[in-house]
């Protein structure tokens, strides 16, 4: 299966005899992440399906439940439970089950906003919480890898969010790149969140200081580390956003 399909998993399936498969959450280059529920206690759960020709002799599935243990104190990730598999078109397919959280994907939020967009207020509070939880995966030694808004659930809280991040990329030990690729895409989801190309022109300083024209030797210059993003997130004069 290429990265380009999809299980296309129907509301009400049974995986593995445990599990009763409800939403789509969110899908990825490795995989699909599904809302199911153990049929045996009601419990909700979120399984991670991984496409077969992204997981040769299961070893991808393998590393990423490593990671997401190593992981587990990080309060921005879902917490890790189990393996277990079921058939597709005959070939037996493993998947990952850890905690449901509950609200909606990131881009969902943003598509039914005023203008399909955050505002920069919204959008800054967004970033903050993100670059916080990313700092705590780059200090334990780990890189996120897939950060876009279809990776990020959000539930609204005033005018901020309660996040968590339901995928993530896994291949290789983190180095320097890995690091400053997390940084680039959060910058671009930024980017994304309050408007993109079409609202870019209009955008205050501060938000373009923030992208920096979405050049990544700009970004990795100025912010060499998710804390250092961090401290410039906080630096910024509330009352001139």
């Amino acid at each position: 299966m290429s990265s380009g399909e999809s299980f296309k998993l129907q509301s009400g399936r049974r995986l593995a005899g445990k599990y009763i498969v409800g939403d789509l959450l969110g899908a990825g280059w490795e995989g699909e992440v599904y809302h199911v529920t153990e049929t045996s206690t009601g419990i909700e759960r979120a399984a991670k399906i991984f496409f077969p020709t992204r997981n040769p002799n299961d070893k991808t599935i393998r590393s990423y439940a490593r990671k997401l243990n190593r992981l587990r104190n990080c309060s921005i990730l879902i917490q890790y439970h189990t393996q277990d598999a079921f058939y597709w078109k005959g070939q037996k397919t493993p998947f990952l089950v850890s905690e449901y959280v509950e609200g909606e994907l990131l881009s969902e939020v943003i598509a039914r906003q005023p203008g399909k967009r955050l505002t920069p207020f919204e959008a800054l509070h967004l970033l903050h919480d993100l670059v916080a939880g990313l700092a705590e995966i780059h200090a334990a030694g780990e890189y996120h890898g897939d950060l876009h808004s279809d990776n990020v659930m959000a539930t609204r809280y005033g005018l901020g969010f309660k996040i968590k991040l339901v995928d993530l990329f896994h291949w290789g030990s983190a180095s320097r790149q890995h690091y400053q690729d997390d940084l680039v895409q959060l910058i671009h989801l930024f980017y994304e969140a309050v408007g993109g190309k079409k609202h870019y022109a209009k955008q205050p300083a501060w938000v373009k200081s923030i992208c920096c024209g979405l050049k990544r030797s700009l970004i990795v210059k100025k912010f060499r580390s998710a804390p250092s993003l961090r401290d410039n997130l906080a630096s910024i004069d509330r009352d001139n956003v």
